[in-house]
């Protein structure tokens, strides 16, 4: 229980800090100023299994909803399912002039408009005149054929750093070699900012889009970014060197994550005709963000999602669940699936998701648990098979991506481990010997 207090500590002290989104759930190693986990014989990550397994996992997300509401319900507030919306406002894709001017009429107003040429897309932003969920009740009653919906808050699939210590400098003669010749490939992210002074993206090609032309770095986006197409002499990523397309999606906001702003992410990467798009964010069914996932995938490019950590039992979170997109599981360095993760049938590849090196902003290595960051790492393997969008190709990505995988569970595709287990190799690095990891 002594993790769970902490967590629960560590919310409670965050929530007066306005941060991008939600906080990361992140349990410092003795000695870092705050209260240590219970010392046994065991290693750490058997003691994190331990605790979790005693803890309602889906409590904890819905403590992180709690949390972002009180500290921001200016902006935000919840759906009837307890969800983070954009406090009074709808999503409309594509409403007709008439059904602008009923919404209008009924006293709705237009606070924004996008048009998402390569998705060929129009959605509305619409204020709502009174009580959210009641106006989007009665706006899809004015246009029964329409496509409305909330303007969601999508959040980082909950992570766990269990190593908060920045690593030494890696030597320059450590490590060189495997991932020098590693082919390279073009691949999209949607996240939180990335860190471009880090060591791991020196001599990439790194487009940033997002928050006005700002960069934001954030220490979730660059550790996801990190094993996808990271390269330094004793780390490398899934695709190292790889061309990276990251959209941050968070630009320090309260209201970052929103699900017209992810929308707008997946046009621009659609638009530089990026393959393979990774989103480590989880969140609720949303019409309008299902209906621009289907339109990518449709167009050739691969999406692929953490399948989020809120146990075996949980509902499934998306866009991990919506159909074609490639859900990510997590596996520790015993190939058994994290305690954590979520079960079903959007469960398509598991991949290292503890006990695994990610790079820390602004420098240095921790360690990483969740499945925010076993699905970079499938995205990366994916994406060294599809140089352009193109569906048949993306197809036969995904088959030849599936023959490779270690079969774990259930013989064949099971909903624990999908097809399996991909990118074992990214979890043993020099880099991992400079991180304490008990």
């Amino acid at each position: 229980m002594r993790l769970v207090i902490l967590i629960l500590c560590l919310f409670i002290a965050q929530a007066a800090d306005a941060q991008v989104g939600l906080p990361s759930v992140r349990v410092p190693l003795p000695g870092a100023g705050l209260p240590s986990l219970p010392r046994t014989d065991l290693p750490l990550e058997s003691n994190l299994d331990a605790e979790f397994r005693g803890t309602d996992l889906r409590a904890l997300r819905a403590l992180q909803i709690r949390t972002l509401l009180r500290a921001h319900r200016d902006v935000i507030e919840a759906d009837p399912h307890g969800n983070p919306i954009v406090r009074g406002e709808v999503l409309a894709v594509a409403p007709s002039a008439i059904a602008l001017q009923a919404a209008t009429a009924a006293g709705f107003l237009i606070v924004r408009e996008s048009t998402f040429d390569a998705l060929e897309l129009r959605v509305v932003v619409l204020r709502v005149p009174s009580g959210t969920a009641r106006s989007l009740t009665r706006l899809q009653a004015l246009d029964p054929n329409g496509i409305y919906d909330f303007n969601h808050i999508y959040i980082e699939s909950a992570s766990i750093a269990t190593d908060a210590v920045a690593s030494p400098a890696p030597r320059a003669d450590e490590g060189a070699g495997a991932a020098a010749v590693a082919p390279t490939a073009r691949i999209g992210l949607i996240d939180n900012g990335v860190d471009p002074a880090h060591e791991v993206f020196s001599g990439l090609t790194l487009h940033q889009h997002g928050c006005s032309g700002r960069v934001v770095p954030h220490e979730h986006g660059t550790a996801v970014a990190s094993l996808m197409v990271g390269r330094a002499p004793t780390f490398h990523g899934a695709a190292p060197g790889s061309e990276l397309y990251a959209a941050d999606v968070y630009c320090g906001l309260p209201t970052g994550g929103a699900a017209d702003g992810v929308a707008e992410a997946f046009s621009w990467l659609v638009q530089e005709k990026v393959p393979v798009i990774n989103v480590s964010l989880v969140g609720p069914p949303n019409r309008v963000l299902e209906g621009v996932v289907q339109r990518v995938i449709a167009g050739g490019h691969i999406v692929v999602a953490a399948v989020g950590n809120d146990g075996p039992a949980a509902p499934p979170l998306y866009p991990a669940a919506w159909p074609g997109v490639i859900g990510v599981t997590g596996v520790d360095a015993r190939r058994r699936v994290l305690v954590e993760a979520e079960h079903g049938a959007q469960v398509k590849f598991a991949a290292p998701g503890a006990q695994m090196a990610a790079a820390k902003s602004p420098s240095g290595y921790t360690l990483v648990r969740g499945t925010s960051f076993a699905a970079p790492i499938v995205a990366g393997l994916l994406a060294l098979n599809l140089p352009a969008p193109d569906k048949a190709a993306a197809d036969r990505a995904i088959r030849a991506l599936a023959q490779e995988a270690v079969d774990l569970g259930s013989p064949g595709p099971d909903p624990v481990y999908g097809f399996g287990l991909v990118g074992e190799a990214l979890r043993r690095q020099p880099v991992l010997t400079t991180l304490r990891a008990d």
